[in-house]
C-alpha cells in the first residue's frame, strides 16, 4: 500500500484522531443495513447488519464482503461506513456482524467479546458462507483484525472453506506492545479513557445481570485496559490474567500457520502498535501472508485528499487486494479513485 498522508495532517496521533470525526466516509448515500439477529449455540445472540443495496445484478454470484470491528466499534464505526460504501460502489454484498454487546444491546451470556475471540468468528464466517455463493472475503479492523487472524492460525487449511482471502487493518496483532502502549502518556489520557467511557457501564451491566461475576470493587478501581482485562476479560474468556490473556490472543506469533491469502496492514506510526512490534517479512514467509506497513495513516485513519479528507483511500485499497486474491472482479484497484 503505497499511502502517503496530506500535508495538512502531519502525526501519527492526528491521523488518527482527525479521519474518524471530521474525513468523508462515504461517497454515496450514507449505508442503510438490514439487521439480523443469531442465536449462537450457547443461548446467546449477535447482530449482524446487511448493506441494503436493492437487488443483485443478474449473472455470476456477487462477492461478499465481511467487515469485522474493532474495540467498542460497531457498523456506524467510520471505517466500516467506508468499506460498506465500497461494497455498495462495487456491486459487492456487504456484512458486518457485530461483536457481543456492541450492537447496541447488551448480551445475555455471562462473556463479552475479546481480541482473540477466534472460535466466534469462524462461526459466523461458517454460517455466512453456508448462505452465500460467490466469493467471500473478510476484514478486522484492530481487534476484529486480530481474531480474524487468530481463526485463519488456529483453523489452518480448513479456512479456505469459509473464507478466500482475509485482510487485518491496523491490528495489535502483539496485544503486550498494543495494550502497554495505550497505557502510556496522551494515548492513556485520550484513548484509554474513551474506551473505558464504555467498556466499564457495559462490564456492570453484565455484572448486575450475573451477580457475584466478578469483583465490582475492582472494576471501579480500574483505570486503564491492563486493569479492566485483568478484571473482567481475561477471567470471563478462560484466560489466568492480563499476561496470559495478551499472550495466548496474539496473532503476531501464528501468522505462519495461516493457509490462505491474508492481507496485514500496519501504519508505523500507529499510536496503538508500536512499528517495533510488527512482524518482518521473513517472519512470515510462508506463500499467504503479505505486509503492508506504511509510514503513514496513524490508526485507522489514512485519510486522503483535501482539507477535511476522506477515508476511503484505505477500504479501496485493501479491497482490491481482496478482490484479486479471492477471484472477485475489483474495479477499485490498488489506489482510491477519489483523489
Amino acid at each position: 500500500m503505497k499511502y502517503v498522508a496530506p500535508r495538512w495532517l502531519p502525526g501519527g496521533q492526528l491521523q488518527t484522531i482527525w479521519p474518524a470525526l471530521y474525513s468523508r466516509r462515504v461517497f454515496g448515500p450514507r449505508p442503510e443495513y438490514r439487521r439480523e439477529r443469531w442465536e449462537t449455540p450457547d443461548g446467546d445472540f449477535v447482530d449482524v447488519d446487511f448493506l441494503q443495496d436493492g437487488v443483485a445484478a443478474a449473472g455470476a454470484p456477487r462477492p461478499l464482503l465481511v467487515v469485522f470491528h474493532g474495540l467498542e466499534g460497531s457498523s456506524r464505526s467510520h471505517y466500516c461506513e467506508a468499506f460498506a460504501d465500497l461494497a455498495r460502489e462495487q456491486g459487492w454484498a456487504c456484512a458486518l456482524p457485530h461483536f457481543r454487546g456492541c450492537s447496541g444491546e447488551i448480551n445475555r451470556a455471562p462473556r463479552a467479546y475479546h481480541s482473540g475471540d477466534h472460535a466466534e468468528i469462524g462461526w459466523m464466517l461458517q454460517r455466512l458462507r453456508a448462505s452465500h455463493r460467490g466469493p467471500l472475503m473478510a476484514v478486522g479492523v484492530s481487534l476484529g483484525g486480530n481474531a480474524l487472524l487468530r481463526w485463519a492460525a488456529e483453523v489452518g487449511e480448513d479456512a479456505a472453506r469459509s473464507a478466500d482471502a482475509v485482510a487485518a487493518v491496523c491490528s495489535p496483532i502483539d496485544l503486550a506492545a498494543g495494550g502497554h502502549a495505550i497505557g502510556r502518556g496522551f494515548n492513556r489520557q485520550v484513548y484509554t479513557r474513551m474506551f473505558m467511557r464504555t467498556l466499564v457501564p457495559k462490564a456492570l451491566q453484565k455484572l448486575a445481570q450475573h451477580p457475584g461475576l466478578f469483583d465490582r470493587q475492582a472494576m471501579m478501581a480500574a483505570r486503564d485496559l491492563y486493569a479492566f482485562d485483568n478484571v473482567f476479560t481475561a477471567p470471563l474468556h478462560g484466560f489466568r490474567n492480563t499476561e496470559d490473556y495478551w499472550l495466548r490472543a496474539s496473532a503476531k506469533p501464528l501468522l505462519h500457520r495461516i493457509r490462505l491469502p491474508a492481507l496485514v496492514v500496519n501504519a508505523r506510526n500507529d499510536p496503538f502498535v508500536p512499528a517495533a512490534s510488527l512482524p518482518l517479512p521473513q517472519e512470515v514467509a510462508n506463500g499467504f501472508v503479505t505486509l503492508w506497513q506504511p509510514p503513514h495513516g496513524g490508526h485507522v485513519g489514512f485519510a486522503h485528499g483535501r482539507l477535511p479528507g476522506h477515508v476511503r483511500a484505505m477500504p479501496d485499497a485493501v479491497g482490491g487486494w481482496l478482490a484479486e486474491h479471492a477471484g472477485a472482479v475489483a474495479r477499485a484497484g490498488a489506489q482510491s479513485p477519489h483523489g
